[in-house]
Protein backbone atom coordinates (compact mmCIF):
# COMPACT_ATOMS: atom_id res chain seq x y z
CA UNK A 1 0.00 0.00 0.00
CA UNK A 2 3.03 2.41 1.00
CA UNK A 3 6.27 3.06 -0.12
CA UNK A 4 8.16 1.13 2.94
CA UNK A 5 11.58 2.08 1.27
CA UNK A 6 11.15 5.81 1.34
CA UNK A 7 8.89 5.48 4.10
CA UNK A 8 9.76 2.44 7.01
CA UNK A 9 6.40 3.04 8.75
CA UNK A 10 7.07 -0.99 9.42
CA UNK A 11 10.20 0.13 11.38
CA UNK A 12 9.94 2.64 13.96
CA UNK A 13 13.25 1.33 15.41
CA UNK A 14 15.31 2.00 12.72
CA UNK A 15 17.48 4.81 12.29
CA UNK A 16 15.58 5.84 8.91
CA UNK A 17 12.48 6.02 10.34
CA UNK A 18 13.81 8.26 13.48
CA UNK A 19 14.88 10.55 10.31
CA UNK A 20 11.66 10.63 9.18
CA UNK A 21 9.67 11.66 12.50
CA UNK A 22 12.30 14.53 12.54
CA UNK A 23 12.12 16.16 9.03
CA UNK A 24 8.16 15.24 9.27
CA UNK A 25 8.14 17.50 12.82
CA UNK A 26 10.37 20.07 11.40
CA UNK A 27 7.90 20.83 8.39
CA UNK A 28 5.20 20.89 11.44
CA UNK A 29 7.32 23.68 12.76
CA UNK A 30 8.16 25.83 9.84
CA UNK A 31 5.09 25.44 7.90
CA UNK A 32 2.31 24.05 10.63
CA UNK A 33 2.28 21.09 7.83
CA UNK A 34 4.06 18.06 6.18
CA UNK A 35 3.64 16.00 2.90
CA UNK A 36 5.11 12.94 1.76
CA UNK A 37 4.79 12.45 -1.91
CA UNK A 38 4.31 9.55 -3.30
CA UNK A 39 3.88 7.76 0.03
CA UNK A 40 0.37 5.30 -1.10
CA UNK A 41 1.19 4.19 -3.85
CA UNK A 42 -0.22 3.92 -7.47
CA UNK A 43 -1.78 0.69 -7.06
CA UNK A 44 -3.29 1.26 -3.98
CA UNK A 45 -4.88 4.06 -5.14
CA UNK A 46 -6.11 2.58 -8.22
CA UNK A 47 -7.83 -0.53 -5.90
CA UNK A 48 -8.57 1.83 -3.58
CA UNK A 49 -10.72 4.10 -6.86
CA UNK A 50 -12.11 1.13 -8.06
CA UNK A 51 -13.56 0.71 -4.90
CA UNK A 52 -15.05 3.55 -4.02
CA UNK A 53 -16.16 4.96 -7.10
CA UNK A 54 -19.22 2.78 -6.96
CA UNK A 55 -20.02 3.91 -4.22
CA UNK A 56 -19.21 7.29 -4.87
CA UNK A 57 -21.79 7.77 -8.17
CA UNK A 58 -24.34 5.58 -6.14
CA UNK A 59 -24.33 6.18 -2.07
CA UNK A 60 -22.23 8.79 -1.48
CA UNK A 61 -23.81 11.52 1.19
CA UNK A 62 -23.92 14.94 -0.49
CA UNK A 63 -22.67 17.43 2.48
CA UNK A 64 -23.83 20.46 1.69
CA UNK A 65 -24.37 23.95 4.10
CA UNK A 66 -23.66 27.60 4.34
CA UNK A 67 -21.14 27.66 7.39
CA UNK A 68 -18.79 29.93 8.93
CA UNK A 69 -15.04 29.55 9.81
CA UNK A 70 -16.24 28.02 13.12
CA UNK A 71 -18.70 25.82 11.89
CA UNK A 72 -20.94 27.00 14.41
CA UNK A 73 -23.94 29.53 14.76
CA UNK A 74 -22.88 31.69 17.46
CA UNK A 75 -19.51 32.59 19.04
CA UNK A 76 -19.97 34.18 22.91
CA UNK A 77 -17.27 36.77 21.74
CA UNK A 78 -18.92 37.66 18.83
CA UNK A 79 -21.78 40.08 17.94
CA UNK A 80 -24.66 38.84 15.81
CA UNK A 81 -23.44 39.84 12.32
CA UNK A 82 -19.27 40.33 12.75
CA UNK A 83 -17.73 39.90 9.47
CA UNK A 84 -15.93 37.19 10.92
CA UNK A 85 -19.22 35.01 11.27
CA UNK A 86 -19.77 34.89 7.29
CA UNK A 87 -20.81 32.15 5.90
CA UNK A 88 -19.75 30.44 2.38
CA UNK A 89 -21.51 27.06 0.98
CA UNK A 90 -19.05 24.13 1.24
CA UNK A 91 -19.97 20.82 -1.27
CA UNK A 92 -19.08 17.68 -1.14
CA UNK A 93 -19.95 14.16 -1.67
CA UNK A 94 -18.76 11.60 1.19
CA UNK A 95 -18.30 7.54 1.17
CA UNK A 96 -17.24 6.33 4.73
CA UNK A 97 -15.01 3.25 5.62
CA UNK A 98 -17.93 1.18 6.06
CA UNK A 99 -19.19 1.19 2.51
CA UNK A 100 -15.42 0.42 1.17
CA UNK A 101 -14.49 -2.11 3.95
CA UNK A 102 -11.31 -3.88 2.53
CA UNK A 103 -10.28 -0.85 0.37
CA UNK A 104 -6.38 -0.40 0.43
CA UNK A 105 -7.27 3.22 1.93
CA UNK A 106 -9.09 1.32 4.38
CA UNK A 107 -6.29 -1.31 5.24
CA UNK A 108 -4.03 1.19 5.65
CA UNK A 109 -6.54 2.90 8.28
CA UNK A 110 -6.12 0.52 10.41
CA UNK A 111 -2.56 -0.82 10.10
CA UNK A 112 -1.28 -0.24 13.54
CA UNK A 113 2.20 1.47 12.42
CA UNK A 114 0.18 4.18 11.13
CA UNK A 115 -1.22 5.20 14.01
CA UNK A 116 2.39 4.66 15.28
CA UNK A 117 4.14 6.82 13.11
CA UNK A 118 1.59 9.70 13.32
CA UNK A 119 1.63 9.12 17.06
CA UNK A 120 5.85 9.72 16.71
CA UNK A 121 5.65 12.56 14.69
CA UNK A 122 2.24 14.36 16.81
CA UNK A 123 5.05 13.85 19.82
CA UNK A 124 2.27 11.75 21.75
CA UNK A 125 2.74 8.32 23.50
CA UNK A 126 -0.29 6.71 21.48
CA UNK A 127 -2.64 7.40 18.87
CA UNK A 128 -6.00 4.87 18.31
CA UNK A 129 -8.45 4.39 15.57
CA UNK A 130 -12.07 5.25 15.69
CA UNK A 131 -14.37 2.55 16.40
CA UNK A 132 -16.71 4.45 14.47
CA UNK A 133 -16.88 2.81 11.21
CA UNK A 134 -18.81 5.87 9.80
CA UNK A 135 -16.30 8.91 10.80
CA UNK A 136 -13.26 7.26 10.93
CA UNK A 137 -12.17 6.92 7.74
CA UNK A 138 -14.05 8.78 4.47
CA UNK A 139 -13.21 9.12 0.84
CA UNK A 140 -14.78 12.69 -0.24
CA UNK A 141 -14.99 13.97 -3.62
CA UNK A 142 -15.90 17.56 -5.11
CA UNK A 143 -17.04 17.80 -8.70
CA UNK A 144 -16.34 20.88 -10.58
CA UNK A 145 -17.58 24.38 -8.97
CA UNK A 146 -17.36 22.63 -5.48
CA UNK A 147 -15.46 23.64 -3.00
CA UNK A 148 -14.61 23.42 0.99
CA UNK A 149 -14.66 26.61 2.29
CA UNK A 150 -12.63 28.63 5.41
CA UNK A 151 -12.77 26.68 8.34
CA UNK A 152 -10.60 25.48 11.14
CA UNK A 153 -10.76 21.60 12.53
CA UNK A 154 -11.79 20.51 15.82
CA UNK A 155 -8.61 17.91 16.28
CA UNK A 156 -5.14 18.93 16.67
CA UNK A 157 -4.46 17.75 13.14
CA UNK A 158 -5.59 16.03 10.06
CA UNK A 159 -4.79 13.13 7.47
CA UNK A 160 -5.35 13.70 4.08
CA UNK A 161 -4.29 11.37 1.22
CA UNK A 162 -4.97 12.33 -2.15
CA UNK A 163 -6.55 9.96 -4.38
CA UNK A 164 -7.06 11.61 -7.64
CA UNK A 165 -6.36 15.42 -8.45
CA UNK A 166 -8.86 17.54 -10.59
CA UNK A 167 -7.38 19.66 -14.04
CA UNK A 168 -7.31 22.50 -12.36
CA UNK A 169 -8.25 24.25 -9.15
CA UNK A 170 -8.92 22.10 -5.75
CA UNK A 171 -6.33 22.90 -4.50
CA UNK A 172 -5.24 23.29 -0.36
CA UNK A 173 -4.91 26.42 0.82
CA UNK A 174 -4.37 27.55 4.00
CA UNK A 175 -3.00 30.27 6.64
CA UNK A 176 -0.97 29.06 9.41
CA UNK A 177 -1.87 30.09 13.07
CA UNK A 178 -4.18 32.27 12.03
CA UNK A 179 -5.56 31.96 15.97
CA UNK A 180 -3.48 30.91 18.76
CA UNK A 181 -5.30 29.45 22.21
CA UNK A 182 -4.61 32.76 23.56
CA UNK A 183 -5.68 35.16 20.70
CA UNK A 184 -8.69 34.27 18.27
CA UNK A 185 -7.51 36.83 16.35
CA UNK A 186 -11.48 37.57 14.92
CA UNK A 187 -9.93 40.81 12.51
CA UNK A 188 -7.72 38.12 11.07
CA UNK A 189 -10.49 36.20 9.93
CA UNK A 190 -12.45 38.92 8.74
CA UNK A 191 -9.21 40.35 7.03
CA UNK A 192 -8.79 36.24 5.79
CA UNK A 193 -12.42 36.95 3.69
CA UNK A 194 -11.47 40.41 2.63
CA UNK A 195 -8.25 38.60 0.79
CA UNK A 196 -6.12 41.19 3.00
CA UNK A 197 -4.37 37.44 4.32
CA UNK A 198 -1.44 36.20 2.63
CA UNK A 199 -2.48 32.74 2.19
CA UNK A 200 -0.20 29.64 0.61
CA UNK A 201 -1.43 26.96 -1.58
CA UNK A 202 0.29 23.46 -0.60
CA UNK A 203 1.10 21.90 -4.13
CA UNK A 204 0.01 18.09 -4.06
CA UNK A 205 -0.12 14.82 -6.58
CA UNK A 206 -1.99 11.58 -6.13
CA UNK A 207 -0.87 9.52 -3.14
CA UNK A 208 0.77 12.33 -1.21
CA UNK A 209 0.37 11.89 2.47
CA UNK A 210 -0.61 15.40 3.98
CA UNK A 211 -0.75 16.13 7.83
CA UNK A 212 -1.65 19.57 8.91
CA UNK A 213 -2.44 21.28 12.45
CA UNK A 214 -6.32 22.68 11.19
CA UNK A 215 -7.50 23.53 14.94
CA UNK A 216 -5.57 26.84 14.64
CA UNK A 217 -4.72 27.12 10.85
CA UNK A 218 -7.58 28.39 8.38
CA UNK A 219 -7.74 26.39 5.20
CA UNK A 220 -9.83 25.42 2.31
CA UNK A 221 -10.15 23.20 -1.03
CA UNK A 222 -10.55 26.23 -3.44
CA UNK A 223 -13.58 25.14 -6.25
CA UNK A 224 -12.61 22.81 -8.61
CA UNK A 225 -12.35 23.14 -12.31
CA UNK A 226 -12.98 21.14 -15.13
CA UNK A 227 -14.69 17.90 -15.94
CA UNK A 228 -12.43 15.46 -13.56
CA UNK A 229 -13.42 15.44 -9.55
CA UNK A 230 -10.93 15.97 -6.77
CA UNK A 231 -11.03 12.97 -4.74
CA UNK A 232 -9.26 12.44 -1.00
CA UNK A 233 -8.98 10.13 1.93
CA UNK A 234 -9.61 12.18 5.30
CA UNK A 235 -8.50 9.72 8.23
CA UNK A 236 -9.02 10.23 11.93
CA UNK A 237 -7.10 9.36 14.64
CA UNK A 238 -7.54 10.19 18.66
CA UNK A 239 -5.60 9.90 21.60
CA UNK A 240 -7.38 7.73 23.46
CA UNK A 241 -9.51 4.34 22.29
CA UNK A 242 -13.05 3.96 21.55
CA UNK A 243 -13.56 7.57 19.91
CA UNK A 244 -17.12 7.81 18.37
CA UNK A 245 -18.89 10.98 17.00
CA UNK A 246 -22.87 11.08 18.30
CA UNK A 247 -25.80 10.95 16.41
CA UNK A 248 -26.35 14.71 15.74
CA UNK A 249 -22.73 14.49 14.42
CA UNK A 250 -22.98 11.74 12.01
CA UNK A 251 -26.42 12.99 10.97
CA UNK A 252 -24.83 16.41 10.23
CA UNK A 253 -21.91 15.23 8.60
CA UNK A 254 -23.08 11.68 6.82
CA UNK A 255 -26.84 11.72 6.80
CA UNK A 256 -26.78 9.09 9.14
CA UNK A 257 -26.50 6.74 12.53
CA UNK A 258 -26.64 3.71 11.17
CA UNK A 259 -24.01 1.20 10.11
CA UNK A 260 -24.10 0.79 6.16
CA UNK A 261 -25.03 -3.35 6.03
CA UNK A 262 -27.95 -2.37 8.52
CA UNK A 263 -29.07 0.77 6.19
CA UNK A 264 -28.53 -1.17 2.87
CA UNK A 265 -30.71 -4.04 4.28
CA UNK A 266 -33.41 -1.71 4.94
CA UNK A 267 -33.72 0.15 1.89
CA UNK A 268 -32.53 -2.16 -0.24
CA UNK A 269 -28.95 -0.59 -1.52
CA UNK A 270 -26.81 -2.20 -3.99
Amino acid sequence: MIDLEKYPLDKPDSPAFKALVKDCQAQLDAEGLFNLVGFFTPEAIQATLAHAKPMIEKQAFTHARDHNVYFRDDIDELPEGHPALRRYKTINHTVCADQIEGAPIIELYDWAPMAGFLAAVMDKPMLYPMEDRIACANVMTYYENEALNWHFDRSEFTTTILLQAPNAGGEFEYVKDLRTPGNPNFQGIADLYDGKVETKICPQTPGTLNVFKGVNTAHRVTPVEGETPRINAVLTYYEKPGARFNETELMGFYGRTKPWAELAAEKGFV
